[in-house]
């Protein structure tokens, strides 16, 4: 007996539970106007001065500022080049200040160096629109804004106090939304308010890496798919790579692995926790519903512990939805995304879901990015923890600036200590647990 001809699949059927012949992709809906490019047949040379282990936003960076600089580069990527977090993501970008109140980071680090690390976030936003405008590359990059809708009254008022300390700290504006005026950012009554921060951004994930690609390779740059590194060794001239498409001499070497990081780096991998990220799209919405449900199309989020984020597809009336992914196998792992859309948007359970994907994001034990150097000489830049639009990329610029030993690469980031996880093995394992008891807290206002 032949399977019944998938059918379409709507919102609420998914949130229900789905079907297992329903019509969704599984694939990034990204990749449908940026499909992801093979480098079959691509040989490594046997020199270079830079090899670069990831062709994520991060190595393309890095790749685009030593290429600038001088330098012959190899990017290495076990996969087909931008399969990972770089085409996977909500396309959301921010300067990563969401992640801690502000109060927190000044008890953890001090209000001196606090202010240091909020500034570099703004700083990591305006790179970001600078390398998108120098380089000419066409993906959608908008400074639209970020909504973020308080789920409880009380999350309101700490916001508010939150918004008042980034002014006072380091100078970020935004503006608070009551409740009473909602509807002029987002046509939904479950949150309580919200606050909004004008210069964050948004962007078409896929296209912006292609046209990093397309950078890196212009400047001579050689970008290797289906070439996993599986050692690094000290040599004599640097370093020995070994990969699945052959050895390579170079002089340094970065590891730019972010959310994929395996064990090729013990250091690396005892400090990054990895956590998967899971979306959907929904097919076209009427350009009529869309502008009453986002009027200012701008990008958005919530305050739950476990939160969701959403924005309208650039140039499509359709709603991008994302969040953690389930531990359930298929459709199961996105239940709760459509879900959680329709808390929001009730009267879109008729719409239906053409893509469901997923990706990994990388985690550190402080919740902040890091970059440096090993004590093998190795570099790094990782732990994005979820907000890597901007970090990687800016992150990829400042350490290939450390690496040729340009002063520009300086970041308030270097002198913080970069932890290891005390049992990685049991933080990897209690990753669902965590999320499992971050629900409950949400759901009980615990």
């Amino acid at each position: 007996m032949t399977d019944p001809t998938p059918e379409p699949l709507t919102l609420r059927d998914l949130a229900a539970g789905p079907a297992r012949n329903a019509s969704v992709s599984f694939k990034p809906f990204w990749w449908e106007a940026a499909p992801r490019r093979q480098t079959p047949g691509r040989t490594i040379p046997a020199r270079t001065d830079v090899a670069i282990v990831g062709s994520g936003y991060t190595g393309l960076s890095a790749a685009l500022t030593l290429l600038a600089k001088g330098r012959d580069v190899v990017v290495l990527d076990r996969g087909v080049p931008g399969h990972g977090a770089s085409t996977r993501n909500g396309g959301q970008i921010g300067s990563g200040n969401q992640k801690f109140p502000v109060k927190r980071l000044v008890a953890l680090h001090g209000e001196k160096k606090a202010a240091e690390l909020l500034r570099e976030g703004t700083a990591m936003l305006d790179y970001i629109a600078h390398l998108i405008q120098a380089e000419n590359i066409d993906c959608h990059f908008q400074r639209c804004g970020r909504f973020r809708g308080a789920m409880r009254p009380e999350h309101y008022e700490a916001m508010a106090r939150d918004m008042e300390d980034l002014k006072r700290v380091a100078g970020v504006e935004s503006f608070m939304v009551p409740r009473t005026e909602q509807h002029n950012e987002i046509g939904t009554d479950v949150f309580f308010g919200g606050s909004v921060l004008p210069k964050d951004a948004s962007l078409h994930p896929a296209l912006f890496h292609s046209g990093l690609m397309q950078c890196v390779e212009d400047l001579g740059g050689v970008i290797v798919g289906n070439a996993g590194v599986h050692h690094i060794a000290r040599a004599r001239s640097g370093f020995r790579v070994d990969t699945d498409a052959g050895p390579l001499q170079a002089r340094d070497v970065l590891v730019a692995t972010n959310g994929y990081t395996d064990r090729l780096s013990r250091t690396v991998h005892r400090r990054i926790v990895t956590i998967r990220s899971g979306l959907i799209a929904t097919a076209p919405i009427s350009p009529e519903t869309m502008a009453r449900l986002m009027p200012k199309s701008r990008v958005y989020g919530n305050t739950n512990r476990v939160f969701y984020y959403f924005r309208a597809a650039p140039d499509e009336s359709r709603l991008v939805w994302g969040g953690r992914a389930g531990k359930a196998a298929g459709l199961y792992a996105y239940r709760h995304l459509a879900k959680n859309l329709l808390s929001v948007f009730p009267h879109l359970g008729a719409t239906d879901v053409t893509h469901a994907w997923d990706g990994q994001i990388g985690y550190t034990y402080d919740e902040l990015p890091h970059l440096g150097r090993m004590a093998d000489g190795v570099h790094y830049a990782v732990g994005y923890c979820g907000t890597g639009v901007s970090r990687a990329t800016y992150f990829g610029h400042k350490i290939a600036l450390q690496m040729v030993g340009d002063p520009e690469g300086r970041t308030a980031f270097d002198s913080l200590t970069f932890p290891a996880f005390p049992f990685r093995a049991i933080a990897q394992a209690a990753v669902p647990i965590v999320e499992a008891w971050y629900r409950f807290r949400d759901s009980t206002n615990l």
